[in-house]
């Protein structure tokens, strides 16, 4: 069974001006991020503006990324929906396409108890046969993925880890301390992937990756080797950036940032463009510090 670890990359979904997606442009980012030595693909999430596509639109993404992955690296999907149904369905397209793994959020826009939780996960993974990363995402969901729930669900054997985006790290604590040692817990905050793996996590799901894939994989490499020093002192030259980010859509802003950068990923789907002066104007100042 798949063991998520390392850095793994929430991909962006590059759009042309239209915001129609750019293929070629995605097979780009994709070849980049490999090349940077990133530990695993993640298409289909927040940075990859999955709640603003089609299901025929997040279906070609799966596609592309399983092709031009080529099982370099695991190719994980997105695929969480508000429904059990609905997830489960788009879950076995995924399959069928050769994502190696799911990635998937708790029910969003409902309001949902833990018991509905559980129910949603352990239905999905009775239904389909393949690894599955659960995303905690309250501020995006409504809800937080408890502790607790977590460790009902590890009975599950391809419930293989935990994402966690809440930006709450006692909560992390409790996914690490206790749940059950087999599943993976992932930093989905980038302020805190040394602290996670510090306390016994495995890695992360990192949007600033689309960035900065060197330096996020050298975090994890120094971290691997014990020194922790150096680590740290990377792990501080993202705080700049994530002063920015909270300056709009987060995941927006890192698709701008690219944009500034010279990368052809075009603009946001809107309704969050991502395209604001003031924004700009401090993404242009810190960006100076990354190269």
């Amino acid at each position: 069974m798949l063991k998520p670890e390392g850095i793994i990359v929430p991909i962006i979904t590059p759009m042309t001006e239209d915001e129609e997606i750019n293929e070629k442009e995605l097979r780009n980012q994709i070849n980049r991020m490999i090349s940077s030595g990133i530990h695993g693909i993640f298409c289909l999430g927040t940075n990859g503006e999955s709640y603003a596509l089609s299901e025929g639109e997040k279906l070609r993404v799966i596609e592309i990324t399983v092709e031009e992955t080529a099982k370099r690296v695991p190719v994980y999907a997105g695929t969480g929906c508000i429904s059990t149904r609905e997830t489960i369905r788009l879950s076995l397209k995924a399959k069928q396409l050769g994502a190696d793994a799911l990635s998937i959020l708790s029910p969003y826009y409902v309001a949902v108890t833990q018991d509905d939780i559980y129910n949603y996960f352990a239905e999905i993974a009775q239904s389909v046969d393949l690894p599955i990363v659960l995303y905690n995402i309250p501020a995006r969901t409504g809800n937080n993925i408890d502790y607790k729930t977590v460790a009902r669900l590890s009975k599950y054997q391809n419930i293989v880890g935990i994402k966690d985006s809440s930006g709450n790290f006692d909560n992390t604590l409790r996914y690490i301390e206790d749940t059950d040692d087999r599943l993976s817990v992932l930093s989905g905050n980038d302020s805190l992937i040394l602290w996670t793996l510090l306390a016994g996590g495995n890695g992360a799901i990192a949007g600033t990756a689309n960035l900065f894939p060197e330096l996020l994989v050298e975090i994890y490499r120094l971290w691997q080797k014990g020194e922790i020093k150096k680590a740290n002192e990377l792990q501080k030259k993202l705080r700049p950036f994530r002063d920015v980010m909270k300056m709009g859509n987060p995941n927006s802003v890192v698709k701008r940032a690219m944009k500034l950068m010279g990368y052809n990923v075009g603009p946001a789907r809107r309704p969050v463009s991502g395209v604001n002066p003031k924004i700009d104007e401090e993404l242009e100042k810190v960006l100076k510090l990354y190269k």
